[in-house]
């Protein structure tokens, strides 16, 4: 009985860890490449941006040099940035320092 409540017990551990993982933002960086159809259309598909969204994104990102556009995980936000890499767009998941 001792060590079912142990392994619980560190099982909670574990889970309350998880919870309270750092904030990250996926980042997408400006090139000279990619269109600003090809960005606002991978916004929408990949990241789930209406497409005003996504086009502010993309203003953004050509004006500033790189955009946080969205907040979350990072097993939310990897396969997002996995996605845009795959279609050649320059994006990074980084800590927000919240």
């Amino acid at each position: 009985m001792l060590v079912e409540n142990v392994m619980i017990k560190e099982l909670e551990e574990v889970l309350e860890y998880v919870d309270t993982e750092d904030p990250v933002a996926l980042v997408v960086w400006n090139d000279e490449v990619n269109t600003f159809d090809w960005v606002i259309k991978s916004l929408v598909e990949i990241c789930g941006h209406t497409s005003e969204q996504a086009e502010q994104s993309a203003w953004v990102i050509h004006y500033k040099g790189k955009y946080a556009v969205k907040k979350g995980t990072r097993k939310k936000l990897n396969p997002m940035r996995e996605g845009l890499v795959d279609r050649g767009i320059g994006a990074t998941v980084e800590s927000t320092g919240d």
